[in-house]
């Protein structure tokens, strides 16, 4: 039985070279190919594909964009993320959002198509690196959340996190619906309970405990 694929990227060159790869298999059958995100959830939708193959990257919807509207949709086409690069929050999203299978452009073809067989045979296939890299943060991130919600209140965590996001304490405030002053006097208790001497030290503490 063929393993059914769209395949999507928006550099020509790399979807030829899918198309060659795939060729030379004899289960393999591409029955659309794409350049951008629209027109990939839109294949899925209509030829229903076994696996679709797909750049993180594209214009009109990301790979990520695509996978979570295909899980909205319970469709059941499994997802395989061809990419030349991943970040761990990208990885942990992926995941979350059901996507099957991981593999860096940098890899041997062979894996690609060894990911793919295992996708469609029911399997995962996380690209090891990436998912020991984004478990290792997860892990961190738990660790440092634990630790801060010990010493600091609830209203003091979010304040944290914002200014670890770049946000200054007038953005701070209006999101909060409180006073700037009030902000400036969380800032300050924060900056005691955690030993800290200015938003820099916040931040780099922040960033430590797997927060920003």
């Amino acid at each position: 039985m063929s393993v059914r694929l769209v395949i999507a990227d928006d550099h020509q060159l790399i979807l030829d070279g899918l198309e060659n790869l795939f060729r030379l298999e004899g289960d393999f059958q591409i029955v659309a190919h794409c350049t951008d995100g629209l027109d990939t959830i839109g294949a899925v939708r209509r030829h229903r594909p076994d696996v679709v193959v797909l750049d993180i990257r594209m214009p009109g919807k990301n790979g990520l964009e695509i996978a979570r509207e295909m899980r909205a949709e319970k469709l059941a086409t499994r997802v395989v993320l061809l990419t030349a690069e991943l970040d761990d929050d990208q990885v942990l999203e992926a995941i979350r959002v059901g996507v099957k299978g991981i593999v860096l452009k940098e890899m041997a073809p062979k894996l690609l198509v060894q990911c793919i067989r295992k996708v469609h045979a029911g399997g995962q296939w996380i690209e090891r690196r990436s998912e020991r890299q984004a478990l290792e943060k997860v892990l961190r991130r738990e660790a440092g959340a634990r630790e801060m919600a010990a010493l600091l209140t609830s209203r003091e965590l979010e304040i944290v996190r914002m200014a670890a996001a770049g946000l200054r304490n007038k953005e701070i405030a209006q999101k909060l619906s409180i006073g700037e002053g009030t902000v400036k006097v969380h800032l300050h208790n924060i900056y005691e309970k955690l030993h800290v001497d200015g938003r820099m030290a916040l931040l780099r503490y922040a960033q430590e405990k797997g927060l920003a």
